[in-house]
């Protein structure tokens, strides 16, 4: 239980710094070079911290369990990335923009979490949808 409660606050952590950083990068740097620095770090942390990580599966074992989702999550991920870099230049806040696209995507996961990983509702999270929904009508709203 404990896990199940640090792995989501890492996410929280992580996901704060990363809009933080996202919305300090000068707009003078070409985009696709930033995202090259920022792999190359990534690299190499993972690097650093995999002989660290505890597992019962050998590194052989894991690159040959790969398959083409670790790969194409690469192009998800670029896209994520580029996506909220370009979105701050264009003047999303950084108070909003997270905000709406995080909404915006839990909205479209939830018929996809239903339809293909066969999870379910409640009465009370479709209420909670139907809230998000209004959320994201009065975040569009311009004054």
């Amino acid at each position: 239980m404990l896990f199940y409660f640090i792995a989501i606050a890492l996410t929280i952590v992580s996901n704060t710094f990363y809009h933080i950083f996202q919305k300090s990068i000068p707009n003078n740097v070409n985009p696709f070079v930033s995202l090259i620095a920022t792999y190359i770090t990534a690299i190499v942390v993972c690097l650093i911290i995999l002989p660290f990580y505890p597992s019962e599966i050998s590194l052989v074992n894991s690159i040959r369990k790969l398959n083409w989702t670790s790969f194409v999550l690469g192009f998800a991920v670029i896209g994520l990335e580029l996506g909220f870099l370009l979105a701050y230049r264009a003047g999303w806040n950084i108070s909003l923009g997270a905000l709406f696209s995080n909404v915006a995507v839990t909205i479209l996961l939830v018929p996809i979490g239903i339809s293909f990983f066969k999870e379910s509702l409640s009465s009370i999270n479709v209420i909670g949808m139907v809230l998000c929904i209004g959320g994201i009508l009065l975040l569009s709203y311009k004054r």
